[in-house]
């Protein structure tokens, strides 16, 4: 019977010894933070409400992945820059602020991350050519109408990755043109209607010198912001901005 203790006491002293072990390692492991979010959207032509305030916040919080406020005023992003990782442009209306204008800029060249979606690449702004001649590397005054085309990868990019060689959607196809005056960009993806022999830049990097600048052209309605391929480079277009 003493044995028979002492045999029940040594497996529940085992017991506890790895129990105490494993915690410990629990709190030795590094604990994943979600990428802190402030997407901006609003203006005209886009239903931004259902799919960036829903389908893309949803597709960015998936498994904690970020954590995202979304916002259709311009003048609540001046408050909160300081305590974001990603500001995302989704809107085609004016930030009219000369603060807050001053103030993004400044966030990108204190290193943080800028991901333009669709609406945000248009030259929207004539009384802020800085704004797509430095943080867009250019813009789109046109695009095809809307309809299908291919979206082929041309580069391989922490951006690109697990993302289809070229896959397909109906979309508006937008004339990006580069600024040859403006900062570089780096292509990641091109964009091409079967019925046009034109190629445009559809997802590529914007060479500023400070911060992290990623832009996806693509993004008109459910036909991009549904499927995989668009989901998996935003998850990836934030994930690399914010370092």
């Amino acid at each position: 019977m003493i044995n028979s203790f002492l045999k029940t006491a040594f497996t529940l002293i085992l017991l506890l010894v790895f129990v105490a072990v494993n915690a410990g390692n629990d709190i030795d492991k590094p604990i994943k933070k979600a990428i802190r979010v402030l997407l901006v959207g609003g203006g005209s032509s886009h239903d931004f409400d259902k799919w960036y305030k829903g389908t893309d916040v949803e597709t960015l919080q998936k498994d904690g992945f970020a954590t995202v406020e979304y916002t259709s005023d311009p003048t609540a992003i001046l408050g909160k820059l300081k305590d974001i990782d990603v500001l995302l442009l989704a809107n085609n209306q004016p930030i009219a602020d000369d603060a807050t204008r001053k103030a993004i800029f400044a966030f990108v060249d204190a290193g943080k991350g800028l991901v333009l979606a669709h609406p945000a690449l248009w030259y929207n702004w004539k009384d802020w050519p800085e704004y797509n001649q430095k943080l867009v590397g250019g813009g789109s005054k046109g695009h095809d109408k809307y309809g299908p085309f291919d979206v082929t990868i041309t580069k391989k990019h922490p951006v690109t990755k697990n993302v289809p060689e070229t896959f397909h959607l109906d979309d508006e196809l937008y004339y990006q043109i580069p600024d040859e005056s403006g900062s570089p960009i780096e292509v990641l993806a091109t964009a091409k209607a079967a019925t046009s022999d034109k190629v445009f830049p559809s997802i590529f990097i914007v060479k500023y010198p400070k911060g992290k600048i990623v832009a996806i052209a693509l993004g008109h309605d459910a036909a991009s912001h549904t499927i995989a391929p668009y989901q998996t480079i935003l998850r990836n277009a934030v994930q690399w901005a914010a370092n």
